[in-house]
């Protein structure tokens, strides 16, 4: 089967793990996940994975608490490899093979992110998993996603939400919130969006990368897209 997107950066956040948890991993969104993966990696789709740790530990949050916002946005770091692992374990229980690369070097649990490592295990068809954000303080995952979408020369970045695409107003507050299907990525920043974050946003709009918000809690989702079908907004 042809598929559109072959190579894919994958954006989930630490909350979409959370499922109708307050905090923590909802096994069974963790299995729904891993399942979806599963199911693109059959179709030899080359995949990377960033994941946010906003379910365990926010490092903006932790400010209010009165911790300094560069630790914070370390134990921050800290909290997406702890997703990363939970992610990872749920893919090789499945039969595929993963990798956990990590911004921050932890030798015992993760291999350091080193690009021509990360592009050979994408090459063999091995699902990498980023963790740790870009490494350093006062940037989101979001900007981790994008920075690791362009080093691996991924097609796209598939952002994973729980709505159908990105709205004008928040569609579970406003039953009346209007779909976009496309948008331009000054557009998003004109109308202050929040698909992702400016850094994110300007990074793909200077090298030129699209990004597609789906609903990743609807089944198949992500493979309908990888395959070619039209869900989601398109953002280029």
């Amino acid at each position: 089967m042809s598929l559109k997107y072959k190579r894919i950066l994958l954006k989930l956040s630490g909350e979409s793990l959370m499922g109708e948890k307050s905090f923590g991993i909802d096994s069974d969104i963790l299995e729904h996940l891993a399942d979806e993966v599963f199911k693109v990696i059959k179709l030899k789709a080359e995949i990377g994975i960033v994941i946010g740790g906003g379910n365990i530990y926010r490092g903006l949050s932790a400010q209010k608490q009165g911790v300094d916002r560069v630790t914070g946005d370390q134990m921050g770091m800290l909290a997406t490899v702890i997703n990363s692992l939970a992610l990872q374990n749920s893919l090789e229980k499945r039969g595929v093979y993963t990798r956990v690369q990590s911004a921050i070097k932890m030798d015992e649990i993760a291999e350091p992110f080193i690009l021509r490592k990360a592009l050979r295990h994408i090459e063999k068809k091995r699902v990498v998993i980023f963790s740790s954000g870009t490494g350093s303080p006062y940037f989101t995952t979001d900007t981790a996603a994008a920075l690791r979408a362009i080093e691996i020369k991924a097609d796209v970045i598939i952002k994973g939400t729980r709505v159908n695409g990105v709205y004008d107003s928040d569609p579970e507050k406003n039953k009346k919130a209007k779909m976009y299907k496309t948008l331009t990525y000054q557009k998003v920043l004109e109308k202050d969006l929040r698909v992702m974050d400016l850094t994110a946003i300007t990074l793909c709009q200077e090298n030129k990368l699209p990004i597609k918000v789906i609903n990743m809690n609807v089944k198949d989702n992500l493979r309908k897209l990888v395959t070619g079908e039209n869900i989601g907004t398109l953002i280029c």
